[in-house]
């Protein structure tokens, strides 16, 4: 005689499989598109300059230097065009915000942004500009010496 428990003790490891199945495949899609969309590349202008139509549309950290004489703004706006390059390669960048101090010819900077056709379009508040010479120990500062030296 068949009795109904053995009927129930052949669904119960199926139903654990489907829901872990549909668990693994909910986490799995929730991740992937979180990371897809959260994803960005960090290159210098001439990796990216080398190959620019591979990198139209992606999210990019651009790696530069100002190049000297082409930051321009344009009169009562807060809208700049300017040349950042890297070894040779140069790419037009176009920003809309405030920025940095540190932000002037020959200055080293990041851009955060997407790559067009144009140009770069630097996101709101991409500009990132360093200034190494803040840093550095200035030319003929005394050092400081232990005591007792």
């Amino acid at each position: 005689m068949l009795d109904s428990n053995d009927n129930s003790m052949n669904s119960k490891p199926l139903k654990v499989g489907l829901t872990g199945i549909v668990l693994f495949t909910a986490f799995a899609g929730l991740l992937w598109s979180t990371l897809r969309e959260g994803t960005e590349y960090y290159k210098h202008v001439e990796e990216v300059m080398a190959q620019p139509h591979d990198w139209y549309g992606k999210k990019l950290q651009l790696h530069g230097f100002v190049v000297p004489r082409s930051i321009m703004k344009r009169r009562n706006s807060l809208d700049y065009r300017f040349e950042v390059e890297s070894k040779g390669q140069v790419v037009r960048a176009s920003y809309r915000g405030i920025v940095p101090d540190t932000f002037k010819d020959d200055a080293e900077v990041v851009l955060k942004g997407v790559l067009t056709p144009q140009g770069f379009e630097v996101e709101s508040n991409g500009v990132m500009a360093k200034c190494p010479s803040k840093y550095e120990p200035k030319a003929g500062a005394a050092r400081s010496k232990s005591p007792g030296v």
